[in-house]
C-alpha cells in the first residue's frame, strides 16, 4: 500500500460476522475473504478510511470455545445481544488464539493475501490484532514451552484453581490482569522471559507478513511495572530491558514500516509511546465526550501535540457500547465532528455509521438484524471525506480559547481548535453540551489582515463573511443550538 498517513483513520471490521452477512447477501451459506466482491470491498473503505482492522482472523480455540460454552454469565450475555443464539453461532473468542494461522473458515493465509490486495489496490492499509500477554490452553506452546509461561505448583492449583492448570507436565497461571479475576479461557504468558521475548519477535514478524500493522491487545499487562505488579516473585527477576522496548525493537530491525497500536489503559498512554507504540488508545477522552464533560475534555487536549498525534480517538469498538446506544444522535454526530479533528488516529467501528445499537460479543459470529441509519450513515461518510479531502490534518493543530461574558458562562461548552498547514486554514467548533452555547474565538491568523473574511464549511454550502478586524481583535462570534457545530475554513 501506499504510505500510511501519520495520523492514519481506522475502520475496525468484525471479520466473522461481516463475512458471514456479505455470504448471505450473495445467497452463500459459507465464503472466505478471497471471495468478497470489488463493491463491498468498497463499502468498508469509504473516502478517507486509510487503513481496515480485521478483527478476529486468527485461529481460534476449540477448547476456549468449549469453556465460553459453559459458562452461564458468557451464555446469558449472548442471549442479550442476540436472543435465540444456537451453539453453532458461538464461534469463541478471537482474542483466545490456539494459533497465529488464518482461521481456515475466513479462507486461511490465501484468502487473508487476497483481502491484503484489494485493500492495497485501494491505497488502504491492514491493520490486524496481537494478544502478547496470553494464549488458549490449547496452543502448541503450552506443552511444548512451558518456560513461556508463568508458573505455579501443586500447591497453587489446590488454593486458587481457577487462576491455575495443571497440562500434565506444568501447573500454569491462568491470564489475568492485576484488578480482575483469572480468565479462565487463556494461560499467562511471562513477560520477563527471554525466551517470551524472542518468541514473541518471531511471531511478530510472521504477522507481519501479512499486514502493515498489528493492533497489541492488553499491551500495559506488559510493562515492567504493571507485570511486576500482577505476578510478583512468580515473574522471575525483573528484567533490565522493557517488554516494548526490546520486541520493537527487533521487529523493527526486519520491518521498519510495521506500524504498532496499543490497547492501553491507566493513564500509561505516554510510556508506551516511549516504548515504541505508534499510537495508544484514547480512553480517557471517551469518558469525557460520552459525560459531555467539556471543561475535563479541554483540559485533556492541552496535551503536548506530539503526544496527542500519537493517540487514538474514538467514539466506540468491539469493548465499548455502541455509540448510538449511549448518545443521542445530535450529540453522536458532535462528538464524530470533534474526534475527526482531532490530531492523532481516528478509529471506527463497522456499524458505527449505521447507527447500531447492539454491542455484540466478539465470541459471536452472528449479530441481530438492525434497520440502517443511512442519514447517519450519509453524515459520517460526508466527514470523513471532508476532512481527508481537505487535506486539514496534514498541518499544525492548535486549541483555541473560547470566551464568555459575565452574564453568559455558555462559551465553557465550547470546544474550538484549528489547523493552519499547507492546505489552508481550517477552523472545529462544537457545542459539547445539550443547551445552546455564545462566545468568542480569537483566531491566530493574523496574516490575513483585517479586511473581509469570508468562511466556508466545508461540510454544506454555508458561506460567512466577517470583518478580519473584529475578528483578530475580540473574535469570531459563535452561536450554536445544542450539540452544534462549525467546520469551516478560512480564506
Amino acid at each position: 500500500m501506499a504510505a500510511s498517513p501519520a495520523q492514519p483513520v481506522i475502520h475496525e471490521v468484525n471479520t466473522r460476522v461481516w463475512l458471514r452477512e456479505t455470504g448471505r447477501r450473495l445467497g452463500r451459506d459459507e465464503i472466505g475473504l478471497a471471495d468478497v466482491p470489488k463493491d463491498i470491498w468498497d463499502e468498508i473503505t469509504p473516502s478517507g478510511v486509510d487503513v481496515v482492522w480485521l478483527m478476529g482472523v486468527w485461529e481460534r480455540s476449540p477448547q476456549g470455545r468449549a469453556i465460553a460454552l459453559q459458562n452461564p454469565a458468557l451464555r446469558a450475555a449472548f442471549e442479550a445481544a442476540v436472543p435465540g443464539i444456537g451453539e453453532q453461532d458461538i464461534a469463541g473468542s478471537p482474542y483466545c488464539i490456539r494459533r497465529y494461522e488464518v482461521d481456515g473458515a475466513l479462507g486461511g493465509a490465501v484468502g487473508l493475501t487476497a483481502a491484503r490486495a484489494e485493500l492495497d489496490r485501494r491505497g488502504v492499509g491492514l491493520l490486524l490484532d496481537y494478544v502478547p500477554n496470553h494464549v488458549a490452553p490449547d496452543n502448541p506452546w503450552v506443552g511444548e514451552y512451558p518456560e513461556l509461561f508463568v508458573r505455579g505448583d501443586t500447591e497453587d492449583l489446590r488454593r486458587d484453581p481457577d487462576g491455575f492448570l495443571d497440562t500434565g507436565r506444568a501447573v500454569l497461571a491462568r491470564g489475568r490482569d492485576p484488578f480482575f479475576p483469572p480468565w479462565p479461557d487463556v494461560i499467562q504468558l511471562n513477560a520477563f522471559a527471554p525466551e517470551l521475548r524472542r518468541s514473541t519477535v518471531e511471531i511478530l514478524d510472521h504477522i507481519g507478513r501479512f499486514c502493515d500493522g498489528v493492533r497489541c491487545d492488553m499491551a500495559m499487562l506488559l510493562t515492567n511495572d504493571v507485570f511486576e505488579r500482577t505476578w510478583g516473585e512468580r515473574a522471575g527477576k525483573r528484567p533490565v530491558e522493557e517488554f516494548w522496548v526490546e520486541v520493537i525493537g527487533a521487529v523493527r530491525r526486519e520491518r521498519p514500516d510495521m506500524v504498532f497500536a496499543a490497547e492501553a489503559y491507566w493513564d500509561l498512554e505516554w510510556t508506551l509511546q516511549q516504548q515504541g507504540f505508534d499510537f495508544c488508545y484514547d480512553k480517557r477522552l471517551y469518558d469525557r465526550i460520552l459525560a459531555h464533560d467539556a471543561a475535563s475534555v479541554r483540559a485533556h487536549l492541552h496535551a503536548d501535540e506530539t503526544y496527542q498525534r500519537r493517540l487514538v480517538r474514538f467514539l466506540e469498538n468491539h469493548d465499548e457500547p455502541r455509540a448510538a446506544h449511549t448518545m443521542a444522535p445530535d450529540k453522536e454526530r458532535a462528538a464524530a465532528t470533534l474526534i475527526a479533528t482531532l490530531p492523532g488516529a481516528t478509529l471506527w467501528h463497522e456499524g458505527q455509521f449505521t447507527g447500531r445499537h447492539v454491542q455484540l460479543p466478539v465470541f459471536l459470529d452472528r449479530r441481530p438484524d438492525e434497520p440502517s441509519d443511512d442519514e447517519l450513515r450519509s453524515f459520517h461518510e460526508r466527514l470523513l471525506s471532508a476532512v481527508h479531502h481537505s487535506g486539514m490534518r496534514t498541518g499544525g493543530w492548535r486549541l483555541l480559547d473560547c470566551a464568555g461574558w459575565p452574564d453568559n458562562d455558555s462559551a465553557a461548552a465550547l470546544i474550538a481548535s484549528c489547523w493552519t498547514g499547507p492546505a489552508g486554514r481550517f477552523l472545529s467548533v462544537v457545542n459539547l453540551s445539550d443547551h445552546r452555547a455564545q462566545g468568542r474565538i480569537r483566531l491566530p491568523w493574523a496574516e490575513l489582515g483585517y479586511g473581509p473574511w469570508q468562511l466556508t464549511s466545508i461540510l454544506g454550502s454555508d458561506r460567512y463573511e466577517r470583518s478580519g478586524a473584529e475578528l483578530l481583535s475580540t473574535g469570531l462570534y459563535v452561536d450554536l443550538p445544542a450539540w452544534g457545530t462549525h467546520l469551516l475554513a478560512a480564506p
